[in-house]
């Protein structure tokens, strides 16, 4: 800081201040939403946020385990992800890696055919159509393999491993490697930081998606946790196993208020478990092609 000029001192006091403030822009909501799931509706809606450990209570998550239907949907929305991740990153990633070859044929055709893409599509209609006809709708398939190709995700690979010197690849070549054999060898171990980057992207994109079940799925067994949230947040429905049938209109939307902020909290930790792990890659992921 002494080699630092009175303007550069104030301009880092000043970014300080700036990054305190967005930071406590952005945890507060959080701690808002995490202690009102542990907090007594009537005492959070007649003196707020209570520090005071008598006034907490658990029930909130134990209704939301003692339900199915939350339960079912946090396992599907899991495995939506999953795949969807997986089919994504494989998809995008190899297609990133033939687009990053001088040697491919007619690559430029190609990526303008991906790019008109990125700016028009069939619209919601013809898409249902299509995925009417090929038996996809009320099935696992209607959810992950739409949207699976991102073109947005192909550019950033493709940029990525022309990022990678040849003289790697050419030695793979001289030592009588194959194409394939040197992305998986050569390329592939170099290559965590944009696996993970859009390994992240699709994984929270997927999580967060409840347009598509809506549109495509039917059976309510086979709802991700998105769009039972939604049901409980938007249309304030509460499946009849979480509460008792002699319960009054008052208990109902009491219990009611409980299971939304619990629920919320249930639905974010698998995202906020996940940024720690990732946060080394997101960095030099995110800026792929940016010098260039």
């Amino acid at each position: 800081m002494n080699n630092y000029s009175k303007s550069d001192r104030f301009i880092l006091f000043t970014n300080k201040i700036l990054l305190c403030g967005i930071v406590v822009v952005v945890l507060f909501p959080l701690l808002y939403v995490l202690l009102a799931s542990l907090l007594e509706p009537n005492v959070l809606l007649s003196k707020g946020l209570s520090f005071n450990s008598s006034d907490w209570t658990l029930e909130g998550y134990r209704k939301i385990f003692e339900d199915g239907s939350i339960v079912r949907g946090f396992i599907n929305s899991m495995l939506y992800s999953a795949g969807f991740t997986i089919v994504t990153v494989t998809v995008c990633i190899l297609a990133g890696y033939s687009l990053s070859s001088d040697e491919l044929v007619g690559k430029r055709f190609i990526m303008i055919f991906f790019l008109v893409t990125m700016f028009f599509n069939g619209g919601l209609i013809p898409t249902y159509l299509v995925i009417k006809n090929l038996g996809m709708l009320n099935t696992v398939w209607a959810i992950i393999i739409p949207n699976a190709i991102n073109v947005w995700f192909i550019i950033l690979s493709r940029t990525y491993f022309k990022s990678i010197p040849n003289e790697l690849k050419e030695a793979a070549r001289i030592d009588g490697a194959s194409e394939f054999k040197i992305f998986l060898k050569v390329v592939f171990p170099l290559s965590k930081p944009i696996i993970f980057v859009i390994a992240l992207y699709a994984f929270i994109g997927q999580w967060n998606s409840y347009f598509d079940a809506m549109i495509y799925l039917e059976d309510r067994d086979l709802y991700p946790l998105q769009l039972v949230l939604r049901s409980i947040l938007i249309q304030n429905e509460v499946q009849p196993g979480m509460i008792g049938d002699q319960q009054a209109a008052a208990e109902l939307q009491r219990i009611s208020e409980m299971i939304k902020y619990s629920s919320i909290v249930l639905a974010s930790l698998p995202l906020i478990i996940m940024y720690p792990f990732f946060q080394k890659y997101f960095e030099k992921g995110v800026m792929v092609g940016s010098l260039k």
